[in-house]
């Protein structure tokens, strides 16, 4: 009996490790996704840089795709300027050293100085490499009206 009693206390520690070591990795994804968002209001080269995979792929609900220098580029030369942006219904979800998040960006913008407001949805996947979780896509797309 005492080691059926063992048994299960084992397990259950377990599995209370697994959801801990998730929940952690989940503030972790959100902390970088914090730290990108902000990024894209206020870029500076280093920082997008060390954000982002040097093989990122950014798409936008237009369709358009950029690698990770144009998508810099862009955003510091003011082509692409978002003056707000918030995240709305962010979801988070991590399997093994890969996280995809969704949400809807609400933002104003003032793209090569034409201001609009847009609402988009977006995907997000993120990967840990070198023990830091670095954007390596996003997709854009538009939401249903």
């Amino acid at each position: 009996m005492k080691k059926y009693f063992l048994f299960l206390v084992l397990i259950s520690f377990s599995n209370w490790a697994q959801t801990k070591s998730v929940s952690n990795e989940e503030t972790a994804v959100a902390s970088r996704v914090e730290a990108f968002r902000k990024a894209l209001i206020d870029p500076i080269g280093v920082t997008l840089k060390e954000l982002t995979s040097k093989d990122l792929s950014y798409g936008h609900s237009s369709g358009v795709l950029q690698d990770k220098n144009v998508f810099i580029e862009k955003l510091l030369n003011g082509e692409s300027d978002f003056v707000t942006i918030e995240f709305q219904n962010q979801t988070i979800q991590i399997n093994g050293d890969v996280a995809i998040v969704r949400h809807n960006l609400a933002a104003h913008t003032k793209d090569s100085g034409v201001e609009k407001d847009i609402k988009i949805g977006i995907m997000l996947v993120w990967q840990k490499q070198k023990n830091k979780w670095v954007l390596i896509a996003r997709q854009a797309f538009k939401l249903p009206s």
